[in-house]
């Protein structure tokens, strides 16, 4: 899809989005084809009225205008003007536009400028247009011809927020690419291959794999036990982003959880929607979209993002609750559950990356299901030990909408993960679940600045709609963004 800002192609467009707010009040774009008393007439009859989701249609000189219910203008939250641009897109797309013009600019969302506007709208255009069909022998047959959409505005800041929406967009798109891809196919070693060929786009950034011969010198001992009931050999991949100005600035460290199938090892899941495990990797497939991302803008930071790729099975050679393991910083973990494989994998990774001297740490990750429990599925679980950092994640999930929520963090938690026998547990009992998977991973951050995110309630949909959501690419390209601003 092609997206661009202009005022002068309102006569070539095949059809033009107006807002119609309630009482009737006609956006300034839609003025501008009343002049006949047209589009009055439809709202004096009650065909529209600016209910928010109303949509009506009208022909004028060959043209589709499409009436759209706007709510009250000035009033409309950020959530309402998402349901507006969906629904506006959806009804497009039921007809054979091929150039569309969005007078939705002309839409004022409380406390927010036209940028955001623009961003929100361009995000959900585009996510209306994802399909995953490649492993159907017969493709989808939605033959859209929409190619091109122009927002209605010559703002100076309608370039910029293009720009944004379009890297965060693709970041998303090739985030849900890889989590929606078959466990048969997306392997450890499917996800370093992933990781290569983004390096082949930009002399920007370089990627390095890890395999088990290379942790094992390492001692990474607690990731290498989740792996080994598996035939697919474990990979770590480092993706080195450098463009900052400064050749000695420190790099902000991306950390996602790739497992890309869990059966829960010997502690085994329950049969009923296991196949869902192959969405225990959105944590490196959101990473590997924001690297997407950040190529596309290329912005100048110094960022490292790291594929912890793994994947936990049965078999006899499988790791055992009771297992006492030795982890990279010299920690024992006694494994009361193989479940809770994802804070071993990470409690190495995130000891490993303090060899980049980084500016601060972030790791991503469906960690828990005590996370959903606790917030749902409309936001991630943080956890950290700074206030800072926490802060401006909190901020950037806000301005993107991509919602996070803090949980708390202190001291009493590390009391549920002690154990007889070694330093730590892997697990900390039935309570506060999603905090004391935090707590644990804590352990081992104790060298830079660390926030940790679980997804598990917002990386994946169920139902209807199931297939992966792409999150958390909007927040953390924002939250990058904002580093450079």
């Amino acid at each position: 899809m092609k997206y661009s800002a202009n005022t002068t192609v309102l006569s070539s467009a095949d059809a033009i989005l107006l807002a119609i707010f309630e009482q009737g009040e006609l956006s300034n774009i839609a003025k501008q084809f009343d002049h006949c008393g047209e589009i009055s007439a439809l709202i004096k009859c009650g065909e529209i009225s600016g209910k928010i989701g109303q949509i009506s249609l009208l022909r004028q000189h060959g043209q589709r205008l499409i009436l759209v219910g706007a709510g009250k203008q000035g009033e409309i939250s950020e959530r309402e003007f998402k349901q507006i641009a969906q629904k506006a897109i959806q009804f497009v797309k039921q007809t054979a536009t091929k150039t569309l013009v969005n007078g939705l600019t002309d839409v004022k969302i409380k406390e927010r400028d036209l940028y955001w506007n623009i961003r929100f709208a361009l995000e959900i255009f585009a996510a209306e247009d994802y399909i995953f069909d490649q492993f159907k022998s017969k493709k989808s047959d939605i033959q859209h011809v929409l190619s091109e959409i122009i927002f209605h505005t010559v703002d100076p800041q309608a370039e910029q927020a293009i720009q944004h929406a379009n890297a965060i967009a693709l970041g998303i798109k090739l985030a849900k690419d890889v989590a929606n891809c078959p466990p048969n196919v997306c392997t450890p070693s499917y996800l370093s291959e992933q990781a290569k060929n983004l390096a082949k786009r930009t002399a920007l950034l370089t990627t390095t794999v890890l395999d088990e011969k290379d942790m094992e010198e390492l001692g990474m001992n607690a990731y290498l036990a989740v792996s080994r009931g598996s035939q697919h050999e474990a990979k770590l991949s480092i993706l080195d982003y450098k463009n900052h100005p400064s050749p000695n600035a420190k790099p902000i460290v991306l950390v996602g959880k790739g497992l890309t199938f869990d059966a829960g090892g010997l502690s085994l899941k329950p049969a009923a929607e296991m196949d869902e495990m192959k969405y225990d990797m959105c944590g490196a497939a959101s990473v590997y979209g924001v690297m997407n991302a950040l190529v596309e803008l290329q912005l100048p930071l110094n960022v490292i993002g790291v594929l912890a790729g793994c994947e936990n099975l049965p078999d006899g050679n499988a790791y055992r609750p009771g297992d006492i393991l030795t982890t990279m910083n010299g920690l024992t973990v006694e494994v009361l559950n193989t479940d809770a494989e994802g804070r071993l994998v990470l409690c190495d990774t995130l000891t490993y990356v303090e060899r980049f001297d980084p500016e601060c740490v972030i790791d991503i990750a469906t960690l828990t299901g005590a996370c959903m429990v606790a917030l749902g599925q409309h936001n991630s679980g943080l956890v950290s030990t700074d206030d800072d950092l926490s802060a401006q994640l909190l901020q950037a999930s806000l301005q993107s909408q991509d919602k996070a929520w803090r949980l708390p963090l202190s001291e009493e938690y590390q009391e549920q993960l002690k154990s007889n026998f070694a330093d730590l547990a892997n697990i900390g009992g039935r309570f506060g679940g999603a905090i004391t998977a935090g707590a644990f991973l804590a352990n081992f951050t104790k060298k830079y600045r660390w926030a940790h995110l679980d997804i598990a309630g917002t990386a994946w949909l169920q139902g209807a709609n199931k297939g992966a959501t792409g999150r958390p690419v909007g927040l953390l390209t924002q939250f990058l963004i904002n580093q450079v601003q």
